[in-house]
C-alpha cells in the first residue's frame, strides 16, 4: 500500500534523527519554506472533472459548516479514539480537496451506502477471490496472526514480495498495489465515502474499530457490507479515527515523535 510505504519511509527518516526513547513533540503548523507541489494525479483528476481545488475545498467546507449533526459525530468519534477532532476534519477536507468532490448533503452518503447492499461486488483478480488467494502457500507465515491490522499488513507484504509484477502458478499479476488489484472492483485507485477510505484500509482497522466502537468486524468474504460500512457516515467515521490513531501511535512508538498536536501532518499521512 502506497500509504504504508510512505509512512515507513517517514518513520525511518524520523528515527535517524530522534533521540533514543525520547518523544519529540511536533507542534502544529507547516514549517516548510516552500509548499510542495500537488501530485500530478490529483491535478489531472481535478481538471478532468472541470473544477478547481479551491471549489472542492469550498464544497467540503460548506458541508462541514452547515451540518451540526456531522460535526457532533466527528467530535464523538474523536473522543472515542483519543484524538483532537481537527485530525478527522483535516483528513476529510484533504481527501475531498485533493481527491474526490464531497457530496452536497450528508444524506447522499446514506443513500449510496444502502445502494451497495444490492450491488454484486467481489474482491477478486482474474476470477480468483481474495479469500482463496490468501490460502496460497506463500501466505503461510501470516496464518498465525489474529489482529486484523497485522494480518492484512502481512498479506500485503507477501503480495509485494511474491506476486506483484510476477507470474505465479500460470497467472500473471500486475505491478500494482495489493488494494488496487483485489479490493477495488470498479477501477484502481478508487476510494469511497466521507473519509475516502479504500476497502483494504477498512479491513486493516476492523479489529481496532470493533474494540473501541463496538462495531461488527468486517468480513473480506462480504464485500457489500464492507462498502456499505465505508459509505455510511455513522460507521465510516470510526474507521477514519482509527486510521489516524494508528498513524499517531506508530510515529510515537517507532520513531519517538508525538504528532498528536499536528492535524496537518496526520491529514497528509491520511491522504497519501
Amino acid at each position: 500500500m502506497k500509504r504504508r510505504l510512505l509512512l515507513l519511509l517517514g518513520l525511518a527518516m524520523a528515527a535517524a534523527v530522534a533521540v533514543a526513547n525520547a518523544q519529540t513533540l511536533v507542534p502544529p503548523g507547516n514549517r516548510n519554506a516552500v509548499q510542495p507541489d500537488i501530485p500530478g494525479a490529483s491535478s489531472r483528476r481535478t481538471q478532468a472533472t472541470n473544477t478547481t481545488f479551491q471549489a472542492k475545498y469550498r464544497k467540503v467546507y460548506a458541508l462541514l459548516k452547515s451540518d451540526a449533526e456531522l460535526r457532533a459525530k466527528i467530535r464523538k468519534e474523536a473522543a472515542a479514539y483519543g484524538i483532537d477532532p481537527m485530525h478527522i476534519v483535516g483528513a476529510i477536507v484533504g481527501e475531498h480537496t485533493y481527491n474526490v468532490d464531497a457530496y452536497d448533503r450528508l444524506q447522499t452518503y446514506y443513500v449510496k451506502a444502502i445502494s451497495y447492499l444490492s450491488s454484486k461486488l467481489s474482491f477478486a483478480y482474474d476470477g480468483e477471490d481474495i479469500s482463496d488467494f490468501v490460502q496460497r502457500p506463500e501466505f503461510k507465515k501470516c496464518a498465525g496472526m489474529t489482529d486484523s491490522y497485522d494480518l492484512w499488513e502481512c498479506r500485503e507484504q507477501v503480495w509485494n514480495h511474491s506476486f506483484r509484477g510476477k507470474s505465479v502458478g500460470g497467472t500473471s499479476f500486475p505491478n500494482d498495489r495489493f488494494g488496487a488489484t483485489f479490493f477495488q472492483p470498479y477501477y484502481a485507485g478508487q476510494t469511497f465515502g466521507l473519509g475516502q477510505l479504500n476497502p483494504l484500509t477498512a479491513l486493516q482497522m476492523s479489529d481496532l474499530v470493533h474494540k473501541v466502537s463496538g462495531l461488527p468486524k468486517l468480513d473480506v468474504g462480504d464485500p457489500n457490507t464492507v462498502y456499505k460500512t465505508i459509505m455510511d457516515p455513522d460507521l465510516t467515521l470510526a474507521y477514519v479515527a482509527a486510521t489516524i490513531r494508528t498513524s499517531i501511535d506508530a510515529y510515537k512508538s517507532i520513531a519517538g515523535f508525538d504528532i498528536s498536536d499536528n492535524p496537518g501532518l496526520t491529514a497528509t499521512l491520511y491522504n497519501v
